[in-house]
């Protein structure tokens, strides 16, 4: 192959040849299981959602600790976590076409709704492979990979040291 190519334009020949062979990779296929969800994992800090979204009229249910369903206005009670759950709807332009059902478990409020939209992106993304561009230009595909760093022995808190004392 290294013989044949022998100045720019026979290199620019053979690199656009690979990517059409790139190009014709098999499309994505919808993963749907028997009642037509799709099913994701989302986690953000220590939380971790499991999401199934179906085709309806835009209901979105979160179980709580208790084992059952409730709405997400509740759950999620401040306006800034509520509005972090609907973004990748409003990215996907499908507001109120899917019905959500999630289960929360770990971490605080924040990062369980973090943990939500990442779940909800994934699923969105594998019902529909086509919204995967949008979503993924938004970063909502991406796993937030931050966490609290541990406690070391010998500081208050992970990298704090206790006060000094001169005397």
């Amino acid at each position: 192959m290294a013989d044949e190519i022998k100045s720019l334009d026979d290199l620019k020949s053979a690199v656009s040849g690979t990517e059409a062979v790139a190009e014709i990779e098999a499309p994505r296929e919808p993963q749907r299981d028997a009642l037509g969800r799709s099913y994701a994992t989302g986690k953000r800090k220590d939380a971790v959602a499991r999401v199934w979204i179906k085709p309806g009229s835009g209901k979105f249910l979160i179980r709580n600790n208790k084992g059952e369903f409730i709405d997400y206005t509740k759950y999620f009670a401040r306006p800034v976590l509520q509005m972090i759950l609907r973004q990748p709807f409003q990215v996907a332009n499908v507001e109120g076409q899917f019905d959500v059902m999630a289960t929360v478990a770990g971490g605080g409020l924040s990062g369980q709704a973090g943990a939500v939209k990442h779940g909800i992106s994934k699923a969105l993304q594998l019902y529909e492979p086509s919204l995967r561009g949008a979503l993924k230009a938004a970063g909502f595909l991406t796993r937030d990979s931050r966490v609290v760093e541990r406690k070391k022995y010998g500081k208050a808190k992970a990298r704090r040291s206790f006060q000094f004392s001169k005397r």
